[in-house]
């Protein structure tokens, strides 16, 4: 059985353009960093807005988070990372199922 290599080499700092790392031309690099965290933001966004909708209703219907996440069919610790806003431990698709669930279908609109 051979070995597998798990030595790291090399850690890019945060903040630190990837795309220069990787040895892209630099106007290169910062266009694709640019467009990157462009699109980063747009979803953060979008998981945001989910995510006041779901905190809204929670808020509006009065519940306890262990009652919002039985009929959300979720633990009550993701009850709250929704209601806290931690958008890095949802997909969007997540949160659309959690707002139909509660009647709440999610229309896509291209602008």
């Amino acid at each position: 059985m051979k070995k597998m290599d798990t030595h790291v080499r090399h850690v890019t700092k945060p903040g630190a353009n990837l795309f220069a790392e990787l040895g892209f031309a630099p106007e290169e690099a910062r266009r694709y960093q640019a467009e990157s965290q462009a699109l980063i933001g747009q979803t953060l966004m979008l998981k945001e807005q989910l995510m006041d909708e779901l905190a809204s209703w929670i808020e509006a219907h009065h519940l306890k988070q262990a009652e919002a996440a039985d009929i959300l069919h979720v633990t009550r610790p993701r009850v709250s990372n929704v209601v806290n806003k931690k958008t890095s431990k949802f997909t969007i698709d997540t949160l659309v199922e959690m707002l139909a669930r509660i009647g709440k279908p999610v229309k896509l609109v291209v602008g």
